[in-house]
């Protein structure tokens, strides 16, 4: 499974953008599709994650209200909205999969897209 991750870019503080990630193809093992993200000199910090089989939603509390995960399956792509952006949400975000939906650092997932690059301007 190969995933691609797009979308990123420089918005101004309290824009919006739609990240996207294109599956190869979606099996039994890459079901579950979960966002990351990681700041120069911080952690890869887990947003969300979505199930293609049930369609259930996990979000991190602190990505909650302002971050919002969905799928496109017939285009294989699943959807990172991020509303009303601030500074400390610029970082690389990833999408990955997996078969079930993992939080915290993400060496659960087997498949990595490449990250894309979103910057927040005050």
């Amino acid at each position: 499974v190969q995933l691609q991750a797009s979308g990123g870019g420089l918005v101004q503080s309290g824009g919006s953008l739609r990240l996207s990630c294109t599956a190869s193809a979606f099996t039994s093992d890459s079901r579950t599709i979960g966002w990351f993200r990681q700041a120069p000199g911080k952690e890869r910090e887990w947003i969300s994650c979505i199930n293609r089989s049930d369609g259930v939603t996990t979000y991190a509390n602190s990505m909650k209200g302002r971050f919002t995960i969905s799928g496109d399956y017939a285009k294989n792509t699943v959807y990172l909205q991020m509303n009303s952006l601030k500074p400390e949400d610029t970082a690389v975000y990833y999408c990955a999969a997996d078969r079930l939906c993992y939080s915290g650092s993400g060496r659960e997932y087997d498949y990595w897209g490449q990250g894309t690059l979103v910057t927040v301007s005050s």
